[in-house]
C-alpha cells in the first residue's frame, strides 16, 4: 500500500505496481537515489498523490518535472517550500491569479502549494525526479507509461475535471484528455522566457477554471492562501 488506508489512489497503484514497466521505473529510482543527488527527497516523491485523492481531483495542474535545485522540489508541480524564494514560474503564477482576481495585496512570501493540493488540485510533473542541476534527466520511457497510465485514470473518472496545460510540454497530454465531461485551459507556460512573449498573462485561465467548477456545481478552488 502506496498511501494512507483511506487514500483512494491505492486502487489506481495497486494496477499499476503488476505491470513491468512499473517494478523498472521503482529500481532505476532506488539506484538513482542511491548513487546521485535527486530532487524531490525520496519520501516526497509521491506528494501529490498523497495530498489530492483522487476522488478529490477537481483541477489537474501538469508542471515538467521538479526544480532541479536545491531545497526547492517537493513533489507538488511549481511548489516549493516554506521559506525558499519564489522561483520565476511561481512568481507569474502568483501575479496572475492576483490579476485575474482584482486582488489587493502584494506577491507572497510562501510558495508551497499544499493548501491548492488540500482543495483537489493535482500538482502534477509528469516526470517525479530530477538529478540536481539537470532538467528533464529523468525523461525515460517509464515515466512516460507511468504518467500515461495517471492519466487514464482522470480522464475515465465521471467528475468534471479542469487540466491546466501550461507551456508546450503540457499541451502535448492534451492527447490524453478524451472525456467530454472535462474541461483542458492551454495557455503559454508562466515561465518569464514564455510568459512575457504573450499568452500567459490576462488569460483568465483560473478564472474559467472556477466559473467551469461551479457551472458542474463543484466548490471553485480559493487560488491564493
Amino acid at each position: 500500500m502506496f498511501f494512507e488506508k483511506n487514500n483512494d489512489w491505492n486502487i489506481v497503484f495497486s494496477e499499476i505496481e503488476k505491470k513491468e514497466y512499473f517494478n523498472k521505473l521503482m529500481d532505476f529510482l532506488s539506484f538513482e537515489y542511491a548513487n546521485k543527488t535527486i530532487y524531490p527527497p525520496k519520501e516526497d516523491l509521491f506528494n501529490a498523490f498523497k495530498y489530492t485523492r483522487l476522488q478529490d481531483v477537481k483541477v489537474v495542474i501538469l508542471g515538467q518535472d521538479p526544480y532541479p535545485n536545491p531545497n526547492q522540489a517537493m513533489g507538488l508541480s511549481f511548489s516549493v517550500r516554506e521559506g525558499v524564494a519564489l522561483p520565476p514560474s511561481l512568481k507569474n503564477i502568483f501575479k496572475e491569479i492576483i490579476n485575474e482576481f482584482n486582488l489587493n495585496t502584494t506577491l507572497p512570501t510562501s510558495g508551497d502549494l499544499t493548501y491548492l493540493a488540500k482543495q483537489g488540485v493535482l500538482l502534477l510533473n509528469p516526470y517525479l525526479t530530477v538529478v540536481a542541476g539537470h532538467p528533464l534527466s529523468h525523461k525515460i520511457k517509464e515515466y512516460d507509461m507511468f504518467f500515461k497510465d495517471i492519466m487514464s485514470f482522470l480522464n475515465n473518472r465521471n467528475t468534471p475535471t479542469v487540466f491546466l496545460l501550461w507551456g508546450n510540454n503540457a499541451k502535448k497530454h492534451h492527447k490524453f484528455i478524451t472525456n467530454p465531461k472535462h474541461l483542458v485551459i492551454e495557455t503559454s507556460h508562466p515561465s518569464p522566457l514564455s510568459a512575457n512573449q504573450g499568452g500567459w498573462f490576462n488569460s483568465g485561465c483560473f478564472l474559467k477554471a472556477n466559473e467551469f467548477l461551479l457551472n458542474n456545481n463543484l466548490e471553485p478552488i480559493k487560488w491564493m492562501n
